[in-house]
């Protein structure tokens, strides 16, 4: 249980809620698939005690050109439309997992590799997933 104390040192945002029509989340979807990132979904974790954002998004890129490609615009994207920057941002110097994170919200824009073998659809469950395509 004490591992679980270090989840709560991040503080989310109690006052608002994110839902999958916030203007946060349309914007990340649209920014994903703008860079033609492939395999869509996101994990709603609300209703999952021990989870440290409301929603993840993950997103498949082909090469880690595009990865950077897609994880770049949605920090530009979100920060013009949303006035929102990144919490915390990782993984660029790997270049096979970026993850972004706006506390409320989570992104991780994969290569197929690491996606296959994190597998965090299956790690999480529990949460209810929604494919987002065109």
């Amino acid at each position: 249980m004490n591992n679980l104390k270090a989840l709560n040192t991040r503080k989310k945002s109690g006052v608002i809620r994110l839902t999958k029509n916030s203007k946060i989340f349309k914007t990340i979807i649209h920014a994903i698939k703008e860079k033609k990132g492939e395999h869509i979904v996101s994990l709603d974790l609300r209703k999952i005690p021990e989870a440290v954002a409301d929603f993840f998004i993950i997103c498949q890129a082909s090469n880690t050109t595009q990865l950077r490609a897609i994880a770049d615009f949605i920090e530009t994207d979100i920060k013009v439309k949303c006035q929102e920057a990144a919490y915390k941002h990782e993984g660029r110097q790997g270049q096979q997992w970026i993850l972004i994170d706006y506390v409320n919200v989570v992104i991780h824009v994969m290569l197929p590799e690491p996606r296959k073998f994190y597998q965090l659809e299956e790690m999480w469950s529990d949460a209810v997933l929604m494919e987002h395509r065109d």
